[in-house]
């Protein structure tokens, strides 16, 4: 079981807290040890040197006091003097046996003496001297019984709760840089480029890391520019020589035309790649997001495949929830996908979708009745250039499942691959609700 947080929130937090309990524990020994202790010990002797007083004509411990000088005393002094018997019907044994008080005025009086404390509606101090031992001297305190102490627990109780709750806004407040730092990385890494983090908020450190992670943030968008630049530079150079290839080929004679149809073939081919490299580039980043179902995509999706040769069963979900996608983006995963299903498989194509209500995400499978792919290459399939024929047989770019990826990324949903149980590959895509 752990203890301590893991987040730096968390720990900033608990931090503040321990120091704050050390803080009160070294307080409240501190005011023991140099104000209470003292106070208890004066207090102590004052009420010794009175009973000096009470008892300063007793010459042995046998003597009687005079009622009326005990009587004037009490008017005196308010200290009342008291057999054992009477003591007891005055509240002698509702009073409590303190050690510490009786040990210091035994000190005080030169011999054993005993001390007991009444805390009732007043609080008074029941002292049996070595003078007298046969009486009991009930010295009254008056200024305690006065004393409310919540104003005092109330105060403990507030240092605390602002001390607590101030660590929480001071380590919220420190804390919120990194959180926008966490989430502009994110957007990063799905291939997104959110505008530059504010390099003036948080501590020092947290505004060196924000300024290096807009630097790289600001590299690697120059190289993603550079790079479709490229991209679209070459395909522009590649397609017109192909076009004028296709163009000659066109015009050749009839007896030639098993090499016209090859060279058409191959150009397409070519020009299926290009396409490839450039959705794999682009990923439809400024496509705004819209409601929509994905029942509904399926539906297109399986009109538009009705010329296709082969049986494509649906299983869609009636509770299926619309949710925010990039239309076009999708539809271009749906075609891989059963694209895919329909180059390396021979028997039919199941589609079905489905909601998760508890993970509040839909999903959508597509099986195919092929050879599948071997389990220690699923996880490398979804690398860019990882050609599929290594796995099922057949030509590729490479390209396939790294546009599928880079768009479900793009979603914030994930996608599995596994080999179903009677045979075929199984290609689930998670899509969240919100």
């Amino acid at each position: 079981m752990r203890l301590l947080p893991r987040s730096a929130f968390g720990q900033t937090v608990f931090l503040i807290g321990l120091l704050l309990l050390i803080n009160q524990l070294v307080s409240y020994l501190s005011v023991a040890f140099y104000v209470i202790k003292p106070t208890t010990q004066q207090i102590n002797h004052l009420i010794a040197k009175q009973i000096k007083v009470v008892f300063i004509d007793v010459g042995h411990p046998q003597s009687v006091l005079s009622e009326e000088l005990t009587s004037r005393f009490q008017q005196a002094t308010g200290i009342e003097v008291y057999n054992e018997q009477q003591a007891l019907q005055q509240g002698l044994a509702q009073a409590s046996y303190y050690g510490y008080f009786s040990d210091l005025m035994s000190r005080e009086l030169g011999g054993p003496a005993e001390v007991r404390v009444a805390q009732g509606d007043t609080y008074a101090f029941w002292v049996r001297p070595p003078q007298a031992p046969q009486y009991w001297v009930k010295v009254p305190l008056t200024g305690l019984d006065e004393t409310d102490f919540s104003p005092l627990t109330f105060y403990l109780l507030m240092i605390g709760v602002l001390s607590v709750g101030g660590g929480w806004l001071f380590a919220r407040q420190l804390n919120r840089p990194l959180k926008s730092l966490q989430q502009a990385a994110l957007q990063v890494g799905r291939g997104e480029f959110p505008p530059p983090l504010p390099e003036h908020k948080g501590s020092t450190e947290i505004i060196a890391v924000t300024k290096a992670f807009n630097y790289m943030a600001r590299g690697i968008r120059q190289l993603e520019q550079d790079r479709a630049l490229l991209m679209a530079g070459v395909s522009h150079d590649l397609r017109t020589p192909l076009t004028r290839i296709r163009l000659a080929s066109e015009m050749m004679h009839e007896q030639d035309s098993w090499i016209r149809d090859g060279i058409i073939n191959d150009i397409e081919d070519m020009n299926a790649i290009i396409d490839q490299f450039i959705d794999y580039l682009r990923h439809h980043k400024e496509e705004p997001g819209q409601k929509e179902s994905l029942n509904t995509l399926v539906q297109e999706l399986v009109q538009a495949e009705h010329l296709q040769q082969r049986h494509i069963s649906t299983h869609l979900a009636s509770d299926l929830p619309e949710i925010t996608l990039r239309r076009i983006a999708i539809k271009r995963l749906l075609n891989n996908l059963l694209e895919n299903a329909l180059r390396y498989s021979e028997g039919d194509i199941e589609i079905s979708t489905g909601f998760e209500r508890n993970r509040k995400r839909v999903y959508l499978q597509i099986r195919d009745h092929g050879p599948g792919i071997p389990e220690h290459q699923m996880k490398a399939m979804f690398e860019p250039f990882t050609q599929g024929d290594i796995a099922r047989g057949s030509g590729g770019s490479g390209l396939g499942l790294a546009i599928i990826k880079k768009i479900v990324d793009m979603h914030h949903g994930d996608i599995t691959l596994h080999n179903h149980a009677f045979g075929g590959l199984v290609v689930t895509v998670y899509l969240p609700v919100k």
